[in-house]
């Protein structure tokens, strides 16, 4: 007996969103699920192509796919995103099937939809328990064991290191005991935020459980430069941590809780470094090396950082051992200036170089190459820079009181990081207001790199002070990525060519012709041109035949505390 059409009817208006297209997939009917699913009526798609409810997150290539299994096999059923008539895209399941006439022509297609995203949220949900800690939405143990065992697989194959740090807060649990979990909580999450914040682009952090995070990092390069990059990223995160932490719990009375004071907590933390190449250890063996390297920051008085190799641990203990002896230099004033005269060609002097020195109280006098480079690294730079600016300035002030010293003008060395804080023309400007010292007697010198840096900035900053009558020097011209454009825009006074250029003038041709091509574009440009380490009578001579305005070497004298310059200055 035929099926009635109302039978036919009620068949088709199941649960599942339902869909008829004639053979060119023009839509013919839908039923009331569709509608419902979809927000699309029939009146809305009938005459319309399926890819009306496309979600566009779906390539060229999903799509002949899917042709290629409706033509074989005349079948397709998959997981698919579409898109609502509201504009949601939703995740639904979708399965097609080809209609076909007695004499097996193509004449129709059938789709059956359904709303999956109760389905998938769930299993988001299921995946976030399993691979995600719940109150940090950080990776746990579990993603992190997988991902580590990973990026050991990637080092193998593309040559390049990594490192595991295994961070564990000092005295969490005193904390936990003292004030409650829900402060506990907050401190946690707010370490996995600051950590976050610390690490580089596609590092990997993970909470492993309780108080104790560890870090991936992926890509470094090796040898040491490796452990390098490691310990910028650790020092980083252990800054960010020893920031003060605002917490504010709720202190539970009876059936009621009532809110906390804020509280300001300093957390400490100990981090344990290991590098690893390839998978030359397991990841359990891995893990346990960092650990035992978190284990020796605790045992030496934690907050400390360690590596687990003993040759990178020294190196770095003694790195940071300078580091804490500068901050002490710095709060004790065991800073000195020597001062280092510029010879005029005809001999005369008029400018003289303040050069800071470290008058360390076991070691002795120690040359900047010995200090400078760690400051720089740890942004104590800053802080030396201002110092010797502001020694200048007094001196040039006090000097301003000699009839024989009061033309002489103070060159002072700007680091790229001292320059680029925002308030750099406000602190120049202050500290020759306070000292009322003679602007036009003060020049700063600095090195191409502050320039290629921001020259926009660079420009509108040396502007303001060039205003206000400080003069520049650009340091080692010839040696960097040198370029006439900024070189125009700059105002500049001054150029100093390279001591490497200058030292090899008498034995190299191309050095010589490249020193005298400075000096020519220093003269069409209207600058002065000082020729850096011209140690021989024979480089001086070479450089007075091209008009060269001036020298700095050790020639004339060697760089001298004050008491011993103004008494040279006193014998010429």
């Amino acid at each position: 007996m035929p099926v009635s059409a109302d039978i036919m009817a009620i068949a088709f208006e199941t649960q599942e969103g339902r869909i008829v297209t004639d053979a060119s997939k023009v839509i013919l009917k839908v039923n009331q699920a569709f509608t419902r699913i979809t927000g699309y009526s029939a009146q809305d798609v009938v005459g319309a192509k399926p890819h009306l409810l496309g979600s566009g997150l779906h390539d060229a290539t999903f799509f002949a796919n899917m042709k290629e299994r409706l033509d074989q096999t005349g079948v397709w059923q998959g997981e698919i995103w579409n898109r609502r008539k509201n504009g949601e895209v939703y995740p639904e399941w979708l399965a097609i099937t080809s209609v076909k006439s007695a004499d097996g022509q193509l004449t129709n297609y059938l789709g059956t939809l359904t709303d999956i995203t109760e389905r998938k949220s769930v299993e988001n949900e299921l995946r976030n328990l399993a691979f995600y800690d719940p109150l940090t939405r950080l990776p746990n143990r579990r993603l992190m064991l997988d991902r580590l065992q990973q990026a050991m697989t990637v080092s193998t194959r593309t040559g390049k290191a990594g490192a595991v740090m295994l961070l564990d807060l000092d005295n969490f649990k005193a904390l936990n005991d003292s004030l409650g979990h829900d402060i506990g909580d907050q401190l946690l999450t707010e370490v996995a935020r600051r950590i976050e914040s610390s690490i580089r682009q596609g590092d990997t952090v993970a909470r492993m459980g309780g108080d104790e995070f560890v870090v991936m990092l992926e890509g470094l390069d090796t040898g040491g430069l490796a452990a390098a990059q490691a310990e910028s990223v650790a020092t980083k995160i252990h800054a960010a941590l020893n920031r003060t932490h605002m917490l504010t719990g709720h202190r539970s009375l009876g059936k009621e809780q009532t809110k906390q004071k804020a509280i300001e907590y300093r957390c400490t933390s100990s981090i344990g470094i290991a590098i690893f190449l390839g998978d030359q250890d397991s990841v359990s063996a891995l893990l346990k090396k960092a650990d035992l390297a978190m284990y020796q920051s605790k045992s030496t008085g934690r907050n400390s950082i360690s590596f687990f190799d003993r040759g990178i641990q020294d190196a770095f203990a003694a790195r940071m051992s300078l580091y804490a002896e500068i901050q002490e230099a710095i709060r004790t004033n065991q800073f000195v200036i020597h001062y280092h005269p510029l010879a005029n060609g005809d001999g005369g002097m008029t400018e003289v170089e303040a050069l800071i020195r470290w008058q360390h109280p076991q070691r002795g006098l120690l040359h900047p190459a010995e200090f400078i480079p760690m400051a720089e690294q740890n942004r104590q730079i800053i802080a030396l820079d201002h110092w010797v600016l502001t020694q200048g300035c007094k001196q040039l002030a006090a000097w301003a009181r000699s009839p024989k010293k009061a033309k002489l003008c103070v060159t002072v060395n700007i680091s790229p990081l001292t320059f680029s804080q925002q308030d750099f023309v406000k602190l120049v400007l202050a500290d020759l207001k306070k000292s009322g010292a003679n602007p036009r007697l003060l020049r700063l010198e600095f090195t191409e790199k502050l320039v290629l840096d921001d020259v926009g900035n660079a420009i509108a900053k040396m502007g303001t002070l060039s205003e206000a009558g400080v003069s520049f020097s650009l340091d080692d011209f010839g040696t960097g990525d040198s370029s006439l454009t900024y070189l125009k825009r700059l105002p500049l006074h001054q150029l100093k060519i390279s001591r490497s250029l200058v030292h090899d003038m008498t034995t190299n041709s191309e050095a010589a012709s490249l020193v005298y091509t400075v000096i020519a574009l220093a003269k069409s440009l209207g600058l002065t041109v000082i020729a850096k380490g011209a140690e021989t009578q024979a480089q001086q001579t070479l450089l007075a035949d091209q008009h060269c305005d001036g020298y700095q070497s050790y020639l004339l004298c060697e760089p001298m505390a004050l008491s011993e310059f103004e008494a040279f200055l006193d014998t010429r």
